[in-house]
């Protein structure tokens, strides 16, 4: 397979990663490739129907010009610091520039053990590449920024978790994968000479209006706020905000224990592990300024007046709050077709919001069937939603219902469905997966006979409660 990389993370000094080769496995085959992200890679899609396919993006055959390693990092878990972390299960392929002229990374995660692996045995099972694969195409599909699939092929062997399960791998493609907890390993050990390179780095890949740390700092809390309110928009949860899971290009990475929520609670947690609710729903916004504030922590260094940048910097992430609840008021003003939503408009908004909670309302299809009458069935209390759907009444804008179309979807990778499709992929069962896929990228068409089943919420039998982190 021909691959047009051009890398320039391992161009950076040597402490900054660690080169790796993937551990080859043992019989690898595809499950799903992504022809129209290969299109933009410039990889000819033909490519990916050939044998070669699975060795690639299996690790057995590292393509010409590819410069494999596993990055190094560190950061703040569920609030705790810890002071290295890494590619555990990850090795970077290398880099490619796309038709599109955008510097994006390859990786192949589930692709054996690193340096950073500690206890780990480096695999990923079947299920969370799965997952991954259709979660982060959907939130493409949806428009938020994100990680991307490739691909993902099975290993043809098992690893070890609770039980036996099947080995898989994804490749995962970002814009980077440069995070909040690799500027916190080189600020905390207090190595100038890579704090440095790495800045450069990012302003000259992701921010090259930038002109030094403090204009980063800027550019990433503008960015990440908005990532934010298009995650609340949508009722995703992303189940674990530490700050080594905080993408510097400010896109959606690292699904792990993520969800949709289906009855709308804002204090909703799947995380298995999150046992305080750390990463609930409505913790997002002041997570996302709270690992903004360690972003800003570990810029200070690289700053000639310490005192100033700190006056300077915490100013900064002060106004993130605010950055956020402009964009928050922009997503959910276009959920209710409100072109050009104003600070009045908030209330209306959160009214809503607030009978959704009361009466655990679908999110998802609430707001996708306002227009019609089936949204008044998701409530108990329908008098008082009749009411509140007065108000909006007189509020909506001229061509609302497109508006609205634009910015509700009708799919989403719903809980009970994925895992429906993992419970048939470990039976070898794809035509599951691949039908979920189609529809979860095609969130805001119309539902069709085929289609609808992938709208409905789940029965209470269905539901599920608890997803869990990592592979």
């Amino acid at each position: 397979m021909r691959i047009p990389f051009d890398n320039s993370y391992a161009q950076l000094p040597p402490q900054m990663y660690t080169a790796q080769l993937p551990t080859p496995v043992k019989a690898p085959q595809v499950i799903a490739t992504n022809a129209a992200l290969a299109t933009i890679l410039g990889i000819d899609p033909a490519e990916l129907a050939t044998p070669d396919a699975a060795q690639v993006f299996a690790g057995n055959h590292i393509p010409d010009g590819a410069a494999p390693l596993a990055q190094v990092y560190a950061g703040h878990q569920f609030g705790n610091w810890n002071p290295q972390l890494g590619d555990g299960r990850a090795v970077l392929l290398g880099e490619v520039v796309g038709k599109d002229g955008i510097r994006r990374d390859i990786q192949l995660k589930g692709a054996g053990r690193t340096p950073y692996s500690r206890s780990g045995d480096g695999r990923a099972w079947l299920g969370p590449v799965m997952r991954e694969y259709l979660v982060s195409e959907a939130m493409h599909a949806m428009g938020v920024p994100t990680t991307r699939a490739l691909a993902a092929v099975t290993t043809g062997e098992d690893v070890y978790r609770e039980e036996r399960l099947p080995g898989a791998v994804i490749a995962r493609v970002a814009q980077s994968h440069i995070r909040v907890g690799t500027f916190q390993f080189f600020a905390s050990r207090g190595d100038m000479q890579a704090l440095q390179a790495l800045t450069d780095h990012v302003i000259a890949r992701h921010y090259p209006d930038a002109t030094g740390p403090a204009d980063l700092l800027d550019l990433v809390i503008a960015r990440y706020a908005k990532l934010i309110a298009y995650w609340m928009g949508l009722g995703f949860i992303h189940g674990v905000m530490n700050t080594d899971n905080v993408s510097i290009a400010g896109e959606t990475i690292d699904y792990g224990p993520c969800a949709f929520m289906d009855g709308f609670h804002p204090d909703s947690v799947f995380s298995a592990i999150d046992q305080y609710g750390r990463y609930a729903y409505s913790n997002q916004p002041g997570i996302g300024v709270w690992n903004m504030a360690q972003f800003a922590t570990a810029l200070i260094p690289l700053m000639p007046d310490r005192d100033a940048a700190i006056e300077d910097f915490t100013a900064a992430v002060h106004r993130m709050p605010a950055l956020y609840e402009e964009a928050w008021l922009s997503v959910f003003g276009a959920k209710l077709g409100i072109a050009d939503p104003q600070e009045d408009d908030r209330k209306l908004i959160t009214d809503l919001l607030d009978l959704m909670a009361k009466d655990g309302a679908d999110f998802t299809n609430t707001f996708a069937n306002l227009n019609t009458t089936n949204a008044r069935d998701q409530f108990i209390d329908r008098d008082a939603f009749d009411t509140w759907a007065a108000r909006w009444q007189t509020r909506k804008s001229a061509g609302a219902a497109q508006i609205m179309a634009q910015a509700n979807p009708h799919i989403i990778p719903r809980n009970h469905r994925v895992e429906e499709v993992i419970q048939a992929g470990r039976t070898g069962d794809y035509a599951p997966f691949h039908a979920l896929l189609a529809a979860v990228t095609a969130p805001y068409a119309s539902l069709t006979e085929a289609t609808a089943r992938f709208a409905r919420e789940p029965s209470k039998d269905e539901m599920v409660t608890r997803t869990f982190c990592g592979t």
